[in-house]
């Protein structure tokens, strides 16, 4: 499960494309839209963290270094997406504040 977990939220986000926001009217919405995705993948990588950092404190398993590793791939991801995320909200604030 726990690298079930890592394959599909790395597979995700690595495959995920990019939205090209062009200087149109509606590239408020379009950023707007990309935040929600951005808060929803963060969402998920925090659950799976979660669950990763459970099966350590519930596991007398010899494979800890791995779910460590694991644990230590999706903070980083995790760290990506707030500092992506924070870049988006910034310019939609910026966006609200100079229409």
């Amino acid at each position: 499960m726990t690298v079930g977990g890592l394959v599909i939220s790395l597979g995700f986000l690595t495959s995920q494309e990019y939205i090209d926001v062009p200087e149109i009217s509606n590239q408020y919405e379009k950023l707007e839209k990309y935040k929600n995705e951005l808060e929803k993948i963060n969402q998920y990588n925090q659950d799976v963290l979660e669950d990763l950092e459970s099966q350590i404190t519930n596991s007398d398993d010899v494979h800890i270094e791995q779910i460590n590793e694991e644990i230590k791939i999706i903070n980083q991801v995790i760290e990506e997406n707030k500092a992506e995320l924070e870049q988006v909200i910034a310019k939609l604030s910026q966006m609200e504040s100079n229409p």
